[in-house]
């Protein structure tokens, strides 16, 4: 092995290790409630100058705060974003749940919640209505996010950076209807934030319909998208009207469930 090649190897044990005695920290002040800088010395087998400084980098992310009164570190807010961002996840299933369930029968049409995962949506929930005429479970489908609706939704509020990502990459053409062209989706993007909605019509598969709506988090941050989706003929776009209207509806009380107050 070259000199540089083994210097490089230390650095990342250092490193590696660095990252096991913060997480040994956070676990150890979250068991504790608060502990102090000569605890956790003596918990990591470092001398307390060391211990400082890896509690001073946690302090600096939010992950522990000093109790002035005390000099003792407890949990901070940084843990309980994260922690929340996690919940949110696991949650939306169960949240969303009942509002697929009551939108397919009032629609009769097949809903669902996705998430976003980098360039795809992940469909977590689906209710069926009693006039779907397909028995196919999208729960757990990797759909793409220029090619359905709820992906449109999805992919219209990702962050400016991810959006330019993607679009940079060579999109796919699932049928003649698919739009491909960034520019064209750009446009798309902004109506869908002006309207409050996303369509496609067959772009996915043909004779296939959908519209979608967004749901909002705490931060009023869009983590899923709520969809209805159809056979091309009873979809119609007077139809698709009606059906974004009532997922509106759904989608700002599952929002509220979040957390979500709208302005």
């Amino acid at each position: 092995m070259s000199e540089s090649a083994d210097a490089r190897g230390r650095g990342s044990g250092a490193l590696v290790q660095s990252v096991d005695r913060a997480v040994t920290i956070l676990e150890l002040v979250a068991r504790n409630g608060e502990v102090g800088i000569t605890e956790i010395a003596g918990e990591l087998g470092v001398h307390k100058s060391t211990a400082s400084r890896l509690v001073s980098v946690l302090e600096t992310r939010g992950l522990v705060e000093q109790l002035k009164d005390r000099g003792k570190y407890a949990i901070g807010f940084g843990v309980v974003r994260l922690a929340g961002a996690a919940t949110e996840r696991m949650d939306l299933p169960r949240l969303g749940a009942p509002y697929c369930d009551s939108l397919a029968a009032e629609l009769g049409e097949t809903v669902n919640i996705a998430i976003r995962d980098h360039d795809v949506a992940i469909n977590i929930s689906q209710a069926r209505g009693t006039a779907s005429v397909t028995a196919h479970n999208w729960v757990g489908q990797r759909t793409p996010l220029h090619a359905t609706s709820s992906g449109k939704v999805l992919f219209a509020y990702a962050p400016t950076e991810d959006q330019e990502d993607l679009l940079g990459e060579e999109l796919q053409r699932y049928t003649a209807r698919t739009i491909t062209d960034p520019e064209e989706l750009r446009k798309e993007f902004q109506a869908i934030e002006r309207d409050g909605y996303a369509t496609s019509y067959e772009e996915l598969e043909l004779g296939l319909n959908a519209a979608a709506v967004a749901v909002h988090n705490h931060n009023g941050g869009v983590v899923a998208a709520l969809s209805a989706s159809g056979p091309s003929y009873r979809f119609s776009r007077r139809r698709m009207r009606e059906l974004v209207d009532a997922m509106t509806v759904a989608s700002k009380e599952l929002s509220a469930q979040l957390g979500y107050l709208e302005s």
